[in-house]
């Protein structure tokens, strides 16, 4: 071990604590009862030393989000705000909701400027970029407003998939929420990033969204979080996003 390495590596219990597990002592007792991993092993001792960005540790099986300065937010993004950090034309965007703030974070995919619900910012660039690459398959849960009665085959066309003008897209799930005369809420919950994807399928099986919310991104939920707010994920909620993506192999 360099010099170098030495100065930043700091004791397990410390990094613990300063992640949010509980305090030092109460970590120092998941260690005696071999609950806290790092890279793989269990950890039997007091004393370990780790680099706190580079190593991986869990406690009783879940990644702890442990480098410094990372954060993970959640906005509930209004109708008519743009999925961009800046807007050159002066429009409402979802940086906006963020000024001040110290770290340098972005948003992760996008909501186009009519759909409203949850959008995850971060400083995080490898979570950022795995729940934004499809091969991780994180699903997307949306709740539509559409015209029309839906007929019961309706879901399993859209399980079975759509022929869209890009490509045949399928859903996971779908049900009818509620439903009144000549409309209808509905949940999909879909894979797909694809821009307006959500519209196009509705519309291509003949029932047009009137209004689109995002109400999950994998294991996030969009809760009772207001339309214009923003929190800050916890300890657990991160750990389940690395989990989502694999994040916690690595």
């Amino acid at each position: 071990m360099s010099q170098n390495d030495e100065e930043t590596d700091i004791r397990l219990q410390k990094v613990l604590a300063a992640a949010g597990v509980g305090s030092r002592r109460a970590c120092e007792q998941m260690i005696d009862e071999g609950r806290v991993e790092v890279d793989g092993q269990i950890v039997l001792e007091q004393g370990m030393r780790v680099n706190p960005r580079g190593s991986i540790i869990k406690v009783d099986g879940m990644r702890i989000p442990t480098a410094p300065g990372h954060v993970v937010l959640a906005l509930n993004k209004p109708r008519g705000v743009q999925s961009t950090m800046t807007d050159e034309r002066g429009r409402p965007c979802v940086g906006d909701y963020v000024k001040g703030r110290k770290e340098r974070l972005f948003h992760v995919g996008r909501l186009d400027a009519d759909t409203e619900g949850l959008l995850l910012m971060t400083n995080d660039g490898d979570l950022a970029q795995r729940l934004a690459h499809p091969s991780h398959g994180v699903a997307k849960t949306y709740l539509a407003q559409v015209k029309g009665t839906i007929p019961r085959e309706i879901g399993r066309q859209l399980r079975a998939g759509i022929e869209l003008e890009d490509g045949m897209v399928r859903v996971d799930s779908f049900r009818v929420v509620t439903s009144a005369p000549g409309r209808a809420l509905v949940e999909v919950v879909l894979h797909e990033g694809r821009k307006h994807v959500v519209r196009r399928l509705l519309a291509a099986v003949g029932h047009p969204v009137e209004g689109l919310v995002r109400v999950k991104v994998g294991p996030i939920g969009l809760g009772d979080l207001r339309s214009g707010k923003v929190r800050t994920l916890s300890m657990h909620e991160v750990g389940e996003l690395y989990g989502a993506v694999d994040l916690d192999k690595d």
